[in-house]
């Protein structure tokens, strides 16, 4: 929720009062006081006369009412100032009893649409002029802090501030308060936290916090104790077998150890999906293996064996396999886990090209969802070179969440110390 501050006009609430018509800006002289009710038109006034009209309408800007009505400016602004200025005729302040030139020396009378237009550029002139109108600003509300879950203290979850800074696009996963306990071990505790769809987005915290099990949820391997899981809107705890198995497919995973068959050569390891789930010809498959193949720099390895392969190779065919069935989100589960800092940029390197290739294919293909990048890592270099979007968990809740930017530069002593490898800091070895 947003709350709108008003700053005040430089004069205070008198100043405001003659902006709407309720004061004078100054005491009318006694010609004005003893003018007849009648209109008579104005004598011709030299340079040196002097007088000024009363009327908070600069001169020669008065919309006029039309002929056969009274001769008075006619109020901007609707009925409810013009009453005001009947209000103040039949109590003889004088307000709007003012001398104004004939309607023959500015011009004939006007039609409604006429005066509509110059009550428009009159408003308009105003708003150029910021000094004397009311300034708004706009702040952000804090949400309600949640209380801790239960068996904790407020004082274990004092460095969460829940901030969730917004992506400006839907959310492909999201996570509606989930619990998740493994006997006496519990993982979740009211996780809330969205993946941005069309977004390379991260889920970095401390070993143990729960990471991998977000990912088990997401495909519906694992169901929560409590609350909801939702992959492009639909309930993935709610949805039946068919329904379930027919929703794995928007996924490609890849594992902390490229998961390859070791009966297989890493042909037959990209391909297996594609001969599971789909009815295409060797020879389609045979295309779509061995471009995504050359993609991750494997195409001359196709007739490899996964123990002849080095673990950065097993990676990248892992990739190449949860990209051949073209799925709108893929999730990284470690990618950079046992391998060199130079292998790991290079990775890193691959999710952002590839990405940025789906995304110009499917908006070439007028697809319905944007492809979706999760990555799990503790790797805060990956972070700050690939992450879009960036969620901090630690004690199955979200510390704070938002675009990289914002996150890599975040005040939190939590997210400072995690993000800069210090050993000072609220996290600690405990």
């Amino acid at each position: 929720m947003r709350r709108f501050k008003f700053g005040g006009f430089g004069g205070g609430d008198d100043d405001q009062e003659k902006q709407a018509g309720g004061q004078t800006p100054e005491e009318p002289t006694t010609e004005q006081v003893e003018a007849p009710a009648a209109w008579e038109p104005a004598k011709d006034q030299g340079p040196g006369d002097g007088q000024q009209s009363s009327s908070w309408i600069p001169q020669g800007q008065e919309p006029f009412a039309e002929s056969g009505s009274d001769d008075k400016p006619a109020p901007i602004g609707g009925s409810e100032h013009q009453a005001d200025g009947e209000r103040q005729d039949e109590a003889g302040s004088g307000s709007q009893d003012t001398e104004s030139a004939p309607a023959d020396e500015v011009g004939h009378a006007q039609p409604e649409a006429d005066r509509d237009a110059e009550t428009q550029a009159y408003e308009a002139s105003e708003e150029e002029r910021p000094s004397e109108r009311s300034r708004v600003s706009v702040v952000d509300e804090p949400p309600t802090r949640p209380a801790p879950p239960a068996g904790a203290t407020e004082e274990e979850y004092r460095w969460h501030s829940y901030k969730h800074y917004p992506s400006g696009r839907p959310d492909a996963v999201e996570f509606v308060d989930v619990y998740k306990a493994f006997g006496r071990n519990r993982i979740l505790r009211g996780l809330n936290m969205g993946l941005p769809e069309g977004m390379v987005s991260m889920i970095i915290g401390p070993s143990g916090t729960g990471k991998s099990v977000c990912i088990k949820h997401m495909v519906g391997l694992l169901y929560p104790d409590e609350g909801d899981i939702l992959v492009h809107g639909e309930s993935v705890p709610n949805m039946p077998d068919d329904d379930l198995f027919e929703m794995r497919k928007k996924f490609g995973l890849l594992f902390q150890d490229g998961a390859l068959f070791g009966s297989m050569n890493l042909y037959d390891n990209v391909a297996f999906p594609l001969r599971q789930h789909t009815e295409k010809s060797e020879d389609e498959i045979e295309d779509i293996v061995m471009r995504r193949l050359n993609e991750v720099g494997l195409g001359s390895a196709r007739e490899k064996m996964p123990n002849e392969l080095s673990g950065g190779m097993r990676k990248r065919a892992g990739f190449a396999r949860a990209l051949v069935l073209e799925p709108d989100i893929v999730l990284f589960d470690e990618p950079d886990s046992g391998l060199d800092p130079v292998r790991t940029a290079l990775l890193g390197e691959l999710i952002l090209e590839i990405h940025r290739d789906m995304m110009d294919e499917a908006k070439e293909k007028q697809k319905a969802h944007l492809p979706t990048f999760a990555v799990i890592t503790h790797d805060i270099m990956s972070a700050r070179r690939v992450a879009d979007y960036i969620n901090v968990l630690w004690k199955g809740r979200i510390v704070e969440a938002g675009p990289a930017e914002d996150m890599l530069n975040s005040d939190n002593p939590f997210i400072r110390q995690f993000l800069a490898g210090e050993s000072q800091g609220p996290l600690t070895m405990d």
